[in-house]
């Protein structure tokens, strides 16, 4: 961040009074600049045995498969969040949705909510951001190409949690990938 969204002004970066933590604050203005966390919302939409999953036509990870997931806008609340997101990627209408997966991914400065979601028909197609939508059945599923290692952990969870019959509210905290080392 160069200039102050209040003002206009130069911003620097420094520890306001009271604050524990380096921010950009407007020397003019005075205004603290904070950044937080961006949420990604989504659903596990199921049809049956079958869960729907979406080739992304889109960066990061263009042609790889995922769950339909995306950025939380201001103004709405994380469930509307997933249901928009599978609107928009699937052209899917789910319901009866249940929280399911929380993941921190504090090294991009991201939490990814997962909601665990019927879908209301087999009335689907691909939108704008995805290539193309199918149903995988659990021994279908591109392990090798999920986009994001959130829809693998929610994956494998949802899996495991069928075969117990039991769907526990998962949270956990992804680590960067560890880089190879220098030689």
């Amino acid at each position: 961040m160069k200039f102050c969204s209040q003002c206009g002004n130069p911003v620097t970066q420094r520890i306001p009074e009271g604050d524990s933590r380096l921010r950009f604050v407007c020397d003019t203005c005075h205004t603290i600049h904070y950044q937080n966390p961006n949420i990604v919302a989504g659903c596990v939409p199921t049809w049956g045995s079958k869960v729907l999953l979406c080739r992304r036509a889109i960066e990061p990870r263009r042609g790889y498969w995922t769950l339909p997931a995306g950025f939380m806008e201001n103004g709405e609340t994380v469930e509307q969040a997933a249901v928009r997101e599978t609107a928009e990627e699937a052209c899917a209408r789910v319901r009866n949705l249940n929280i399911y997966t929380l993941i921190d991914v504090p090294h991009i400065s991201q939490v990814h909510v997962f909601f665990r979601a019927e879908l209301v028909d087999v009335d689907f197609a691909a939108g704008p951001e995805s290539l193309e939508v199918q149903l995988f059945e659990e021994a279908d599923i591109p392990w090798d190409e999920l986009a994001f290692r959130t829809v693998g952990r929610t994956l494998e969870y949802f899996y495991a949690d069928r075969r117990a019959e039991d769907y526990p509210v998962r949270s956990e905290s992804i680590p960067p990938l560890a880089q190879p080392a220098n030689t």
